[in-house]
């Protein structure tokens, strides 16, 4: 397999400034994974990504034709992408992670908390890359993840702050 490098990003609740920032300084990317709550806008965010684009959708995408969870493989890693507000991800991810180790899940990625969360559990890689538009963390600067899949299919993952 040939290198991959994908960006992750959430809670962009309609405002795309910091989602072409990202693109622009961290790019460019094979993949772009949206773990929800994009309030409508789905089609700006795929034209901008120039690449393939996952969205799922949020608690905020109300009238949204998004799936609400999708499940599927990057390299050899099955991922499970949800925005995570069903699995009461404000008490932590341990609800989520063992949801996603009975799935037989490699890496779930949520978003809904608006702070950025990179967890390696002994079967399950939880990840969550914040938000780009209302970040919820101490110092509330908008964050992403860039995920790469090297050449041996080991995974990283990155938290990316923009300033």
């Amino acid at each position: 397999m040939s290198k991959m490098k994908v960006l992750i990003v959430s809670d962009t609740h309609g405002r795309e400034d910091n989602f072409i920032k990202a693109i622009r300084q961290l790019g460019p990317f094979d993949r772009v994974i949206h773990c929800g709550d994009v309030e409508g806008q789905e089609f700006e965010l795929r034209e901008l990504a120039g690449c393939p684009m996952d969205i799922v959708a949020g608690n905020n995408d109300y009238f949204s034709m998004l799936p609400r969870e999708q499940e599927f493989m990057l390299g050899k890693y099955r991922v499970w992408l949800t925005h995570g507000h069903n699995y009461l991800v404000y008490m932590g991810n341990e609800t989520i992670m063992r949801e996603a180790c009975g799935r037989d899940i490699d890496i779930v990625m949520y978003g809904h908390t608006h702070k950025p969360v990179i967890t390696k559990g002994r079967d399950v890689i939880a990840i969550n890359p914040g938000s780009l538009s209302l970040p919820r963390q101490n110092g509330h600067v908008p964050s992403c993840i860039v995920m790469e899949i090297d050449e041996d299919e080991e995974v990283s993952f990155e938290i990316v702050y923009l300033e």
